[in-house]
């Protein structure tokens, strides 16, 4: 008899734990129901929320920055006709010339008038630039004399100064120096000019050196003639 009671007894717990356990599921579909019957309700709630929040965080200066730094970046002005990644020269004055070709080195007189006595005399320092041709760094012709002697004895060595320019070959390297720079310039053509031929032009195109024989600016003689063009100019001390 106690047997079948405890048996019984065993009975009735499983059927309160099964009604239990039912009775947890059903509680648990009932609170997901009410959820998704009340979702819209927790939707509007959080989005009232996170706007006040946004809000509060603006005002109090909180919320990161969604700017880019910006960096601005300059165009290079370019000037039809003009290099302007190099400053503008100066017109300069010529004070020596040298040709590394022909072992040639003098000082450059630069007259300020065509006086051809005055002009003679210079030549016997060395050489001269006529005073109406270009200046180093401008465009034009920069017309250079100088005297030439083949005698065996000569007094005065000026008269040796353009010695040997017949010599130069095109592509040859004449370098002319101002007080602080130096104009480097590189062989043309090498001439033979009667005197008869036309005068050497003072207007050209670009930057232009020009060297000339002469007897004496107030004559007619034949004369070499050597034209370079321009190549570079740079700093020196000299």
């Amino acid at each position: 008899m106690s047997s079948l009671t405890a048996h019984t007894q065993q009975c009735i717990d499983k059927e309160d734990g099964m009604e239990g356990f039912i009775n947890f599921i059903a509680r648990l579909i009932r609170a997901g129901r009410l959820a998704y019957s009340r979702k819209w309700n927790f939707l509007g709630v959080f989005a009232v929320v996170f706007l006040g929040s946004v809000i509060v965080l603006g005002k109090s200066d909180l919320l990161p920055s969604t700017t880019q730094a910006s960096v601005e970046v300059s165009s290079p002005v370019v000037t039809a006709g003009i290099n302007t990644s190099m400053p503008t020269a100066v017109p300069e004055l010529p004070t020596k010339i040298e040709i590394p070709a022909i072992n040639l080195a003098a000082t450059v007189a630069n007259p300020t008038t065509t006086s051809i006595a005055i002009l003679d005399e210079e030549l016997l320092k060395g050489a001269v630039r006529y005073p109406t041709s270009a200046m180093l760094g401008e465009i034009g012709n920069v017309i250079l004399f100088g005297h030439s002697s083949y005698l065996p004895v000569v007094g005065n060595q000026a008269y040796k100064t353009f010695n040997g320019i017949q010599k130069l070959v095109k592509g040859d390297v004449v370098t002319v120096y101002s007080a602080g720079t130096a104009y480097t310039y590189q062989v043309r053509s090498v001439t033979k000019e009667s005197a008869n031929d036309a005068a050497i032009p003072l207007s050209v195109a670009g930057r232009v050196l020009t060297l000339a024989t002469c007897d004496s600016f107030g004559a007619k003689t034949d004369r070499f003639v050597v034209v370079a063009d321009f190549v570079e100019s740079h700093s020196v001390s000299i």
